[in-house]
């Protein structure tokens, strides 16, 4: 743990902001994000406060894969980031993602994308995360809910950013609206969310 993250639980201050991303290139994908942002949300030390539209994205990397659909949060927690990690892949695996290396197809892909304003580096967490700025469809999503968040490495806002790679040539991100349902969020009690967790997943 970072001496950041370790001064956040000696602070007694428990309430933290982190940018998540989701994303998913398996199966029903929306269905898939949307019970990982249910899961979230009945968390009791996670509070999702902000969550963005779907997007579409093509595959980045090597050999062929099927269009991802991405999507970012904004959840507030008074986990420390490797626990919040930690929450994270227990999603991940529950939602049928299995060992099998980070750039196969997956139903769902969950990252800690800023945490607060740390900047660690650990075998397991990198905050920022690394491939941030490179990845459009990240960026597209974050820019969405938080345009002028300042990344606090690079002194960055997220608009700039976004901006800067989308003159570039790359992989195309596109809105997206299909047949799933995907939740817009308010501030909603536990309850309600569990209600809603019920309906959609019937």
């Amino acid at each position: 743990m970072s001496r950041a993250a370790a001064a956040i639980l000696d602070s007694g201050s428990f309430t933290q902001t982190a940018y998540l991303g989701l994303g998913g290139n398996v199966g029903a994908r929306a269905e898939h994000l949307t019970r990982a942002l249910f899961a979230l949300a009945i968390h009791p030390e996670i509070r999702i406060s902000r969550v963005s539209s779907l997007f579409e994205s093509q595959y980045v990397g090597p050999g062929k894969q099927g269009h991802y659909l991405n999507a970012c949060v904004l959840a507030e927690t008074c986990l420390a980031p490797g626990v919040l990690l930690t929450v994270l892949k227990g999603v991940e695996q529950r939602h049928g993602r299995g060992s099998n290396g980070h750039m196969a197809p997956r139903p769902l892909d969950l990252d800690i994308l800023l945490f607060g304003g740390i900047i660690s580096s650990g075998p397991d967490l990198v905050l920022p995360h690394p491939r941030l700025r490179d990845r459009l469809f990240v960026l597209q999503p974050l820019a969405e809910i938080a345009p002028d968040l300042v990344f606090p490495d690079s002194r960055e806002t997220v608009a700039a950013a976004c901006a800067k790679i989308r003159r570039k040539d790359g992989p195309w991100v596109r809105s997206w609206s299909g047949e799933e349902a995907w939740p817009v969020i308010r501030r909603e009690t536990e309850e309600d969310w569990r209600a809603a967790l019920a309906v959609h997943c019937r």
